[in-house]
């Protein structure tokens, strides 16, 4: 017999298997991040960066859907290895402008194997991949409006 609290059953949430998927495919990263001496957050942000090479930190958080407080430590601890710089706007110093160093942009060579290390692990037909790709960033489509 279903009742009115069956809704509150964990395994009657949407939420959940995207929190623990969103979880275990964080720490599958961790061993290839931990061989580049970067977190996933990290990790992230130098894709933007790799991509895009100069940015406002307000850019990035647009990217990756970040708060600027999240970002500041995540762009410092990036700095202090060496993998970006950051320095105020002249046209306007509100604006803290993120630049990819030579060490940043070489990086991208030790973490191009990165996803393919992964994929490996998942090992999750492409199809399916890209149909989950797509559902996903409708679910974010709909939540960040």
């Amino acid at each position: 017999m279903s009742g009115k609290y069956d809704v509150l059953k964990l395994e009657n949430q949407l939420c959940f298997p995207l929190y623990v998927c969103a979880k275990e495919v964080v720490r599958a990263y961790k061993p290839y991040l931990d061989e580049l001496d970067i977190t996933y957050t990290q990790y992230i942000t130098m894709m933007v960066m790799w991509e895009h090479k100069e940015l406002r930190v307000k850019e990035i958080g647009e990217h990756l859907y970040l708060d600027s407080g999240t970002l500041t430590s995540v762009l410092k601890k990036l700095e202090e290895k060496g993998f970006v710089t950051r320095k105020r706007s002249e046209r306007d110093e509100r604006d803290l402008i993120v630049t990819i160093t030579d060490k940043g942009t070489a990086l991208k060579e030790k973490a191009v194997h990165v996803p393919e290390k992964l994929g490996a692990c998942v090992e999750l037909d492409p199809q399916k991949a890209k149909a989950l790709y797509d559902t996903l960033y409708e679910v974010i489509g709909k939540l960040t409006k």
